[in-house]
């Protein structure tokens, strides 16, 4: 992945895909290194809403009152970039996804979401 990019429009808020294909969240932050020494790179992918502190006043804000753990998924794990970032592991073996469990576990409940 050396292809430059801004990395605002081309990886913040763009959902995760892991590599079955199911959709397991977004991207909230990024973590940079080598900012200092001149030679910015991404080193992982942040997400989860204790991310979204470094995201300005409101972030903050929203993060110290959401409760979520934080998932760091190393930059070594993304296979690709397109409308998506395409992880190359299972939402499982990331640490990704539990919510869309419970979640699911809540909507088959009510009549009609079978459909």
């Amino acid at each position: 992945m050396s292809s430059a990019f801004d990395l605002g429009l081309g990886v913040l808020d763009h959902a995760l895909v892991d590599s079955e294909g199911r959709r397991c969240g977004k991207v909230d932050d990024l973590e940079l290194e080598g900012v200092r020494d001149g030679n910015p790179r991404v080193a992982a992918i942040l997400t989860g809403p204790s991310a979204w502190s470094g995201r300005g006043r409101i972030g903050r804000v929203v993060a110290a009152i959401v409760r979520g753990r934080l998932v760091r998924i190393p930059w070594s794990e993304v296979d690709r970039l397109d409308s998506a970032v395409h992880l190359r592991k299972t939402a499982k073996e990331l640490g990704l996804g539990r919510g869309d469990v419970r979640a699911a576990k809540l909507v088959e409940r009510i009549p009609g979401s079978s459909l």
